[in-house]
Order: structure tokens, then sequence, then C-alpha cells
């Protein structure tokens, strides 16, 4: 058995057992990845894949545990490459970040600048996508680290911790009865068209929460992924929005423009950086990760990997 036939398999699976799609992602023939597999089940005497004539079905009980094992496998082997650059390289390498659009439009420029000041032979890759994609790009090893509201705490094998808390902001044309008002409430917000992030990003499950906790349905008549449409949005006076405090607290509105902090509203989100389990983090991962909040430090986040799933609660949400 060897490395190829492990890659094969665990490729098979992330594609949906299609192997024409299999050998395009690993750059080599549907027919050659059929044989591997099948050696490799001759070799191990289980069929991983149950068959419907040459198409794969679906993964046997004995597969499962073949799965669990090349995973773990093919995480070392990865791990001892990167024991070998960081050796071998020393302070030198790429810094792969898989982040949401908020993250790295507000939160992460200054890190980011601190880190090439510190590491200046360490490239930035920036991948940006929606938090599930976070959670998957670091599965499989595509970013070292990832940054984001939703969904990261709750998935089977990464590890979370927490990086630092932030509130929502309502955003208005200047002059808008709304920007009167002391204190604005929930049922305000109700009588006006809203704008506002898509379900699945920047802490929208929290408005949405605070709008049914009270009986009242929104008004909310587009959603985006990015601050920055939502403020035009507002601007032409499609409604009112509603976005991550620091989209309106860390550059200038302008003069048409006016924001006011809701958290009493919709509460604090906490923003939470994320490893995959078991993978060997090189020092400069580590120093990033200290970069972005004084909570972290290299010793929490040692803890933090090293410690059993069932230790630290659902997934791999770690408490500081």
């Amino acid at each position: 058995m060897n490395l190829h036939q492990f890659r094969f398999v665990q490729e098979a699976v992330r594609r949906d057992l299609n192997l024409t799609e299999t050998a395009k992602a690993l750059f080599t023939s549907q027919p050659g990845v059929s044989k591997a597999i099948l050696e490799l089940e001759g070799e191990l005497g289980i069929d991983i894949f149950a068959r419907h004539g040459k198409r794969l079905r679906r993964v046997t009980e004995p597969g499962q545990q073949v799965l669990k094992a090349i995973e773990i496998i093919l995480r070392e082997v990865g791990n001892l490459k990167r024991i070998g650059d960081e050796f071998s390289k020393q302070d030198a390498g790429t810094l792969s970040i898989a982040t949401t659009h908020s993250q790295a439009r507000y939160f992460l420029p200054e890190p980011v600048v601190q880190l090439r000041k510190r590491f200046p032979k360490v490239n930035i890759s920036l991948h940006q996508g929606s938090p599930e994609q976070v959670a998957r790009m670091l599965i499989e090893e595509v970013a070292d680290i990832g940054l984001a509201t939703e969904s990261l705490a709750t998935i089977a094998g990464l590890v979370t911790l927490p990086c630092y808390e932030w509130q929502h902001a309502v955003v208005m044309p200047a002059g808008h009865p709304l920007a009167q008002l002391e204190r604005i409430s929930l049922e305000d917000l109700a009588l006006l068209p809203l704008v506002t992030y898509h379900p699945s990003y920047s802490g929208r499950s929290r408005v949405d929460q605070a709008f049914a906790a009270r009986h009242l349905k929104p008004d909310i008549v587009l959603e985006a992924i990015d601050a920055d449409v939502i403020k035009t949005y507002v601007r032409i006076g499609l409604g009112v929005g509603i976005v991550a405090e620091a989209a309106v607290r860390d550059e200038p509105l302008g003069s048409d423009l006016v924001a006011r902090p809701v958290g009493h509203l919709f509460g604090q989100n906490v923003t939470r950086v994320a490893f995959k389990r078991g993978a060997y983090l090189r020092n400069y991962v580590y120093a990033f990760a200290e970069m972005l909040s004084g909570r972290l430090n290299r010793a929490a986040i040692t803890r933090a990997m090293e410690s059993e799933p069932g230790d630290i609660g659902q997934g791999g949400d770690y408490q500081l």
C-alpha cells in the first residue's frame, strides 16, 4: 500500500464517490484511480466501498475505519513536510488564512501588517468564503488558520478559541427619523425595510433570534455578504442597514450616513480562531494568532490542540 492509494480513497469520498471528478482533482486518469483503490482493497482484504457495477455507491462499515486511519496518516505526512519546511527554511514560507469578507476587510489588515514586519520572508495567502467554506478549507489543509463568527465551534475536526467580541450597528441616511431616537428598539426596526447580511454571515443568526424572541417579523429587503455593499444600498435609499460595528467604526462614513450601535438589541458576537485538530503549526502561525488577540498565546493554543474533543465541549470549542 502507498500514499497515492490513500489519497485516491480520501479524495473519492470528498468528491461524493465520483471517480471522474476524483481523477480531475488529482490530475490523473479515472481507470488509474479505480485500479489503485481496488489494489488497496485487495491488500487489506476488505471492501472500502460498496459498488453497483463499476460505480461506487457508499462507504462500507470497515471502509469507515479505513478512512479514519487514512486521515491520520495523511495528516501526519503533512505535518512531517511542515516540520521539514520549518527547520530548513526557518521563518519563511506561506501563511494561508481562511476567513470571511468582513474579517478580511475590517479586522485582519493590522495583524497582517504586523506579521509581515516581524516575518518579512513569510508570504500571505488570504482565502475568503462563507464560515462553512472556512471550516472546509481548514479540514482539507488549504489553510493553516481560520477566522469567522459562525459555525466554526461546532465542526468536528477543528479546535477553536475565542478571539474577540463585537456588536452590530445600524447605519442609515443622515437625517433619517431613526437617527433622532435616543435608543433604537426592535419595534422601531421592524417597521422599516432592512438591508443586512446573508444568514450565514456576520452574526445574522443573532439578529434573527432577537426579532423572533419578540415575535416580530423584520422586513429584510436585501441580503449581502459585504458591509460595503450594504452601505451602498442604504445610500441609495433601499433601507436601513444592520452591519458589524467595525464596518462603520473604523472608517469615515461621509456626511450622507450615520450609525448607531445596537448591541443592546442583538447582544455580543464572538469571532473565533480555528485550527485543524492534530495539525502541525509553524512558529509564524502561533505568532500571527497572538497578533489577533491578547487572549491567544502559544501555550493556550497548544493546550487546546492537545486536548480531547470531549474535554472542551461540542466540536473543538475551547474556552480560554
